[in-house]
């Protein structure tokens, strides 16, 4: 069985790998860990296709250590236990872990003290952001290194290159600049998928001119870098508020459609609503509402007409005024509670003890509510809430408190009386 044309070209040293010229350069990381002959543990983070793997396989054979390949997933204790008594007998050993963010605790306490002292030096490899998916004790002990999706020129570079390479075997075909930028706004970046769809074409089309249409014939739907569960879905949905909050809507648009093609309404929703109360709040409060029925509708109707209620209601709260106010001001009460807690004042509590009738809240008279200090002392100056004048129904509640401000208010509620 032959392998597939992208494992066939895969890189054997540091001057065939495309992109990631930030990390292979003379100054750059990877390239001065080759030439000091100097290897730490490290976990390399991008999208699918970007070199990942190749790169960790170079690094291990450039530094002579022996190289071990470990998947999170499916790997074991029995794997682990062979990986350590190789370390012990090499003294040093190099060990990739691919789908690193899913490498659970028991996995982690067993391998942590080889990449601690040195035995282990540990390659992780994930498709994720590893502030957010990998555990902080095996992120501490590693330096972090980001690579980037390969550019529209370096997969031309890519395609080109597997074009004239005497492992291809591509069967004469041809392909055209046209071709070539397709297969490229495709493959998104991921010269796997560029490559391997390049030995497709070869297979169905042998010793052709490859045309666009021969391309659409295989009915590949275009490489969207990302699923409900990686990374790039999360840009796509912090992409997605962004462009709601900042009032562009074909860009909000844009966002929804990707979130759209994973088709996880549950993360669509919890976004909308809070958009609707973060980022317009006060601004336009009914939006809540018309973005709560939205969301029931397309639960109700589910896809493909969800895309309906949900197309709709990302307009409605793109171009809607927009307030921070409201998360403003609880965000501000809440930093003052946790740095300055003090107590309630005795006249508030549930039931004040050893205290007068006539110094206890009254539930009997609303017309001196008003006039009562809420806030302990040390903070009774201190506003928490700012209005944003861009609506008229912020403006309304503006006007409240500057009536509600003229008010003196005071903790002697004997006087009030």
């Amino acid at each position: 069985m032959k392998q597939p044309l992208a494992y066939r070209l895969r890189p054997q040293s540091l001057d065939e790998v495309l992109g990631q010229n930030q990390l292979l350069n003379d100054k750059g990381l990877l390239k001065r860990c080759i030439l000091e002959k100097r290897l730490f543990s490290m976990i390399f983070f991008g999208p699918p296709g970007s070199g990942k793997t190749t790169v960790a396989a170079i690094l291990a054979k450039a530094v002579d250590l022996p190289l071990k390949d470990f998947n999170a997933v499916t790997g074991n204790k029995k794997d682990l236990d062979e990986i350590f008594s190789e370390s012990k007998i090499a003294g040093q050993l190099v060990v990739v872990i691919d789908e690193v963010h899913r490498l659970n605790k028991d996995k982690q306490d067993l391998l942590l003290p080889y990449v601690e002292d040195g035995k282990i030096i540990m390659i992780g490899l994930t498709t994720t952001n590893p502030y957010f998916s990998i555990n902080p004790a095996i992120r501490s002990r590693c330096i972090l290194v980001e690579f980037k999706a390969l550019s529209d020129e370096e997969m031309i570079q890519a395609i080109d290159q597997a074009l004239l390479h005497p492992k291809a075997d591509l069967k004469g075909i041809q392909v055209n600049s046209e071709v070539k930028e397709a297969l490229v706004k495709m493959s998104n970046g991921d010269v796997r998928i560029a490559l391997n769809t390049l030995e497709v074409l070869s297979i169905v089309y042998p010793e052709q001119v490859i045309t666009p249409s021969d391309l659409q014939t295989l009915h590949l739907s275009a490489n969207q870098n990302f699923d409900s569960g990686d990374d790039g879905y999360y840009d796509a949905l912090s992409a997605f508020q962004k462009s709601i909050r900042g009032s562009d809507v074909d860009g909000a648009l844009y966002y929804l459609a990707r979130l759209i093609v994973a088709e996880d309404l549950d993360s669509i929703e919890r976004r909308l609503l809070v958009t609707a109360y973060e980022d317009i709040g006060l601004a336009n409060p009914a939006l809540v509402g018309r973005t709560l029925a939205a969301i029931d509708t397309a639960r109700r109707v589910g896809f493909p007409e969800a895309i309906i209620p949900l197309g709709d209601i990302v307009i409605d709260l793109t171009l809607s005024p927009k307030s921070k106010s409201g998360v403003n001001a609880i965000s501000k009460a809440l930093d003052e509670v946790r740095n300055h807690p003090l107590s309630v004042p005795p006249y508030l509590r549930l039931t004040p003890v050893n205290m007068e009738d006539d110094d206890k809240y009254d539930y009997g008279r609303p017309d001196i509510w008003a006039k009562i200090q809420y806030l302990p002392d040390g903070v009774q100056n201190l506003p928490f809430y700012q209005p944003n004048e861009s609506s008229p129904y912020e403006n309304t509640l503006k006007h409240n408190l500057d009536e509600l401000n003229k008010i003196k208010r005071t903790k002697d509620i004997k006087s009030l009386k």
